[in-house]
């Protein structure tokens, strides 16, 4: 199945950890790396009293279901050093979001496809828009007509 991963940090480094992460993922049983985007330097989002992110999206095909694939996201998160808490959109060492998986919706307690809300964020969509100028988001449409509602003037290719 193709799926679709983004990847953001704002702590210590944000490049470095960005880079680990996109590496520990493409080393993974179970994923092939297809394609990574360029790495993007990008305003906070929600809560903007924070340092700027570092973000990048990969789409890969994956043998894994996509609740198994979100808790390897985590573990990936977790090894890396991930600290939650509960501060929304708050500053990140790492975070990883499954995007989207196929084409399936799903809606359930322990997992959302697509990502809620990331057709409002440009700093998903620019770098998917990058991969894939065709890449449809399920009941929301094209990635290249989403784009254009959004304003993208803070994206910065790094």
């Amino acid at each position: 199945m193709i799926a679709w991963v983004g990847l953001g940090s704002n702590l210590r480094d944000p490049l470095a950890q960005v880079g680990q992460a996109l590496g520990r993922l493409g080393e993974t049983d179970g994923i092939d790396m297809l394609k990574r985007s360029s790495l993007y330097r990008t305003p906070p989002w929600g809560d903007k009293h924070q340092d700027d992110f570092v973000n990048a999206v990969a789409k890969i095909k994956t043998s894994l279901e996509p609740l198994p694939l979100l808790h390897h996201l985590q573990a990936i998160e977790n090894d890396m050093g991930r600290q939650r808490n509960d501060r929304r959109w708050g500053p990140r060492l790492i975070d990883l979001d499954l995007l989207l998986y196929g084409d399936l919706q799903i809606h359930s307690e322990k997992l959302e496809i697509p990502h809620p809300r990331m057709h409002e964020r440009a700093f998903v969509l620019v770098p998917m828009f990058e991969i894939d100028r065709d890449v449809e988001i399920p009941g929301l449409g094209a990635v290249g007509q989403l784009l254009k509602k959004l304003d993208i003037s803070g994206i910065k290719c790094i």
